[in-house]
C-alpha cells in the first residue's frame, strides 16, 4: 500500500482534506468516517488518520476529484461546530495508530491450558474476519524534487510522464514488462524487449498453429469487424461513425487540454498510435468482436508501447515489433493474422480520426474495467483520446498509405521462421515417405497372403472337384450296377407273371383254339426281340389279346428269355379259319 501525500485545513464548521492520488481509478474511492478516525482507500493508496477532533458523516460532506492533478478533495463537518482542531500540521502524529487495539497484557502465557475448544474456534473466526490490518504502519509520502525527476527517464504519451512507477511498485509487474522503467533508457528498453521475445518464442507453438487449427483461423480471418462497414470516400471525406451514449459520456469526462510536442516526439506519438491500434484490431478479430476478460491483457501485451514503454522511429519498426509479439504471446500465433491486422489498421486510418477515436474509446473502456490496466489509461489512452480530436484528418489518413504498401516478411521478424518451416517440411516429407513404405509393405504382405490364399483355395477347389468326380464315378458305377440288378429283377418278375397268365389261359381256352397258339411256337426265333414292349391281357376265346408271349427257358439257367410274337398274322389266320368254318356250316 502507498501512503499518499495529503494536506489538512479547517474552518469553524468543516475540516478539509486534500489527498494526492494520481494514476488511480476514479470510480473506486472508499471513505470511512467515525469520530476521530478517518480512512481513505483508492488502490493502490491507503490513508488512515487519527484526528485531534471528532467529525461526522451526516450528508453535508462533499467530495471532488481533479483528474488532471490527481487530487481528491473532501469537506467533512465537525461534530462540534466552532471547535478548533490543533496540530493539523503534525502529519507524523496524525498517521500514527490510535493505540493498542485491546487491553491484553504485553506478555501472556500462550499455552492452551484452561481454554475450551469453543474459545479457540471463536478466536479462529475473529482471525478470519480480520482480513486487513487497518493499523498498518504508514510512512508519509515524499514528493520527488524537480532535480530528481529530471534524472529519471520519461515515458507515457509524448514522454510527458516520469516517476509514476516509483510509487506503484506493487502494480508494476501487472501492468508492464519493464522491470525498472525509471532508470531504463529507450535503447535499454528495446534491447530488453527483443531479448525477452526471443527467449519466450516457442517454435512448437508456432508450427502447431501453422499446420493445425485451419478451421478456427479461417473464422478469424473471415470475420467482419464493425469498421469493415465504413467506406471512405475518394475526396477524403470521413464516413459517418456512430458513437454510443457511453462513449459520448466518456468524451465529456475528458479534460480538454493542448499538447506542445516537438517534431520528433510527435512522430513517435503517431507511431505509438499505430502500435496500439494494431493490438486492438487483433483482439477484435480473435474474439470475433466480443471482448472478454483477456482482452486487456492481449492489447497491452501485443503493444510494445504499452508493455515496454517503447518508442518507434518508423512504420516498419512498429510492424516488426507487433509481428514478433503476435508470434510470442497470444493463443493464436499465425502470420496471416499479422498481415490481416495490418490491413485492418490501414482501413481504420483511411476512415479518418473519428474511426480511430472510436477504437481508442473502446480500449479505454477495456482498461477502465481491468484492475491493473487502468494505469495505462492515465499514461497513454486518455491523452490519445483528447489529442486525436485536435489533429487534422489528413494526417490521420496519411498513415493508411504506408501501412497498405508495407511488405512485412517472415524473415523480417528475426525468429528463424523460414528455417523452422523448411525443417518442418522435411520432417513431414520423411513421415509421408515412411507412411508410403508402410503402406507398400502392407500391400505386398496383403498381396502375398492373398496369393497364398488363392493357391490354397485353388488346391482345395481342385481336391474338392476330384472328390466330387470320384463320388460321381462311384455313384454312376453304383447306379449302373443297381440299375442292371433292378432291370434283371423286373424282367424275372415279369416273366413269372406272364407264365402264370399263360398257364391260366391254356386252362380256359378250348381245344380247338390251341393250334393257333402252337403256331406261335413255330415262328422263327429271330422274330422275338427282348427289347420290345409286351403287354399280356386275359380275355374270352383269347381274341382280345394283342400279343402272345412265348416263354422258352432253359432249366439250367437262372434267367428266362421272353419272346415277343407279333399277333397280326395269327389274327388273320384265325379269321380265315373262322370264315372256312362258317362256309362249311352253311353248306
Amino acid at each position: 500500500m502507498i501512503t499518499p501525500a495529503f494536506e489538512l485545513s479547517q474552518d469553524p464548521d468543516y475540516l478539509t482534506l486534500v489527498i494526492r492520488v494520481p494514476y488511480t481509478r476514479t470510480s473506486e474511492f472508499d471513505v470511512y468516517i467515525d469520530g476521530e478516525d478517518f480512512k481513505f482507500y483508492a488502490k493502490p493508496y491507503f490513508l488512515r488518520l487519527t484526528l485531534p477532533g471528532r467529525i461526522v458523516q451526516d450528508g453535508r460532506e462533499k467530495a471532488s476529484f481533479d483528474i488532471d492533478k490527481g487530487l481528491f478533495t473532501m469537506r467533512v463537518p465537525k461534530e462540534t461546530a466552532g471547535q478548533d482542531f490543533e496540530g493539523l500540521q503534525m502529519l507524523t502524529s496524525l498517521l500514527a495508530p490510535k493505540g493498542c487495539r485491546s487491553a491484553k497484557p504485553l506478555v501472556e502465557d500462550v499455552g492452551t491450558s484452561g481454554r475450551s475448544e469453543a474459545d479457540e474456534d471463536e478466536d479462529e473466526d475473529e482471525d478470519e474476519e480480520e482480513d486487513f490490518d487497518w493499523q498498518v504502519e504508514q510512512e508519509p509520502y515524499v514528493e520527488s524534487s524537480e532535480d530528481d525527476l529530471k534524472k529519471l527517464q520519461k515515458y507515457g504519451f509524448g514522454n510527458l510522464r516520469t516517476g509514476v512507477f516509483s510509487r506503484l511498485q506493487e502494480e508494476l509487474s501487472d501492468v508492464i514488462d519493464l522491470e525498472d522503467p525509471e532508470n531504463s533508457t529507450p535503447a535499454m528498453r528495446r534491447s530488453s524487449r527483443l531479448n525477452a521475445e526471443t527467449t519466450i518464442f516457442c517454435a512448437d507453438h508456432y508450427l502447431c498453429d501453422l499446420y493445425e487449427g485451419e478451421e478456427t483461423r479461417q473464422i478469424h480471418l473471415e470475420f467482419k469487424p464493425w469498421w469493415s462497414e465504413l467506406k471512405p470516400d475518394a475526396d477524403l471525406s470521413e464516413p459517418a461513425v456512430i458513437f454510443t451514449d457511453d462513449e459520448k459520456e466518456q468524451m465529456r469526462k475528458f479534460t480538454n487540454r493542448s499538447y506542445l510536442l516537438d517534431k520528433a516526439t510527435r512522430h513517435q506519438v503517431w507511431l505509438g498510435l499505430v502500435d496500439v491500434i494494431l493490438a486492438y484490431v487483433y483482439d477484435v478479430r480473435t474474439t470475433e468482436g466480443e471482448h472478454n476478460v483477456e482482452s486487456a491483457w492481449t492489447i497491452r501485451k501485443l503493444s510494445g508501447t504499452l508493455s515496454w514503454l517503447e518508442t518507434y522511429h518508423s512504420v516498419q519498426e512498429v510492424l516488426v515489433s507487433f509481428g514478433r509479439r503476435v508470434l510470442c504471446y497470444p493463443l493464436h500465433r499465425h502470420f496471416s493474422l499479422i498481415t490481416t491486422a495490418v490491413r485492418d489498421a490501414a482501413h481504420i486510418f483511411q476512415c479518418g480520426k473519428a474511426c480511430v477515436l472510436k477504437c481508442l474509446l473502446s480500449i479505454h473502456k477495456i482498461f477502465r474495467e481491468n484492475e491493473p490496466a487502468y494505469i495505462l489509461n492515465d499514461l497513454y489512452i486518455s491523452d490519445y483520446c483528447v489529442w486525436i480530436q485536435r489533429v487534422k484528418s489528413r494526417h490521420v489518413v496519411a498513415l493508411a498509405d504506408p501501412l497498405r504498401k508495407s511488405e512485412l516478411q517472415k524473415d523480417h521478424l528475426d525468429l528463424e521462421l523460414i528455417i523452422l518451416e523448411k525443417a518442418a517440411e522435411l520432417v513431414v516429407e520423411e513421415e509421408e515417405e515412411e507412411k508410403k513404405k508402410e503402406r507398400k509393405e502392407e500391400e505386398t504382405s496383403s498381396s502375398s497372403s492373398s496369393e497364398e490364399e488363392e493357391e490354397e483355395d485353388s488346391t482345395s477347389s481342385s481336391e474338392e472337384e476330384e472328390e466330387k468326380e470320384a463320388e460321381k464315378d462311384n455313384s454312376s458305377v453304383f447306379q449302373s450296377s443297381e440299375t442292371q440288378e433292378r432291370r434283371d429283377q423286373l424282367i424275372q418278375e415279369l416273366s413269372e407273371r406272364m407264365e402264370e397268365g399263360l398257364r391260366m389261359e391254356e386252362e380256359d381256352v378250348p381245344q380247338s383254339s390251341r393250334p393257333s397258339s402252337s403256331l406261335s411256337s413255330q415262328r422263327p426265333a429271330g422274330d422275338a426281340s427282348p427289347s420290345s414292349a409286351a403287354t399280356a391281357a386275359g380275355g374270352g376265346g383269347g381274341r382280345t389279346s394283342r400279343a402272345l408271349v412265348d416263354i422258352s427257358g432253359q432249366s439250367q439257367s437262372c434267367r428266362k428269355t421272353l419272346n415277343i410274337v407279333d399277333t397280326e398274322d395269327l389274327d388273320s389266320d384265325d379269321e380265315e379259319d373262322e370264315y372256312e368254318e362258317k362256309k362249311t356250316a352253311n353248306h
